[in-house]
């Protein structure tokens, strides 16, 4: 729950690439099964968080799940990384060249505006998969449209907001992990021109 995880998500949004976020707490086995059923061509992390005190190393995690994944004969081009200073140095980050790149490195290097790509209403936006508590995880698929007027209408009612509020969310009541991340961190506060604090830890 950085900053660059609405980032990314309203990037692929602007440029009709369709995402799928997974909760941060899941185990690499979860995490391959995910990259497994949609066959992403990038994968985005961070290198590590902190939860309390606790490092939690994500890198690792997706770097197992990749494994597994290849195993699987799914093959994943691109492991984009936010070195999170915070919690890990690139340093103490495991590193494979011509896979791995650093956020830091590569995203600067572009414009930080794009046209829009116009996309129908009924073109997916983003995957999403239950937690598979129940069985094997389901991945279910939000469509722009339909998904935008929802999340801006409930958005608006629900928090009754005004424009003259700022929308402050806490990550444990609203992680992008879940649906409600990207209805009420990501996609209905900006579909309302909100001004949005986000707690990262």
């Amino acid at each position: 729950m950085l900053m660059e995880l609405p980032i990314a998500m309203l990037a692929c949004a602007r440029i009709g690439a369709v995402h799928s976020v997974v909760f941060a707490g899941y185990s690499s086995e979860s995490l391959a099964q995910r990259i497994i059923d949609c066959k992403p061509k990038v994968v985005i992390t961070c290198n590590a968080v902190k939860r309390g005190a606790k490092v939690i190393h994500l890198k690792d995690i997706v770097d197992a799940a990749l494994a597994e994944s290849a195993k699987n004969g799914i093959s994943v081009d691109v492991c984009l990384t936010y070195e999170n200073q915070i919690a890990l140095k690139r340093e103490g980050t495991k590193w494979k060249e011509g896979k791995d790149v650093w956020w830091q490195d590569f995203v600067p290097k572009y414009p930080t505006t794009c046209e829009v790509e116009w996309v129908d209403a009924e073109d997916p936006l983003f995957l999403l998969y239950t937690s598979g508590s129940t069985g094997k995880p389901k991945g279910v698929l939000h469509t722009t449209g339909g998904y935008m007027v929802y999340s801006a209408t409930t958005f608006k009612y629900a928090f009754d907001y005004k424009p003259s509020d700022v929308y402050w969310c806490n990550r444990c009541t609203a992680d992008c992990g879940w649906i409600t991340g990207h209805s009420y961190v990501t996609y209905g506060p900006m579909l309302n021109g909100a001004s949005v604090v986000v707690f990262e830890g």
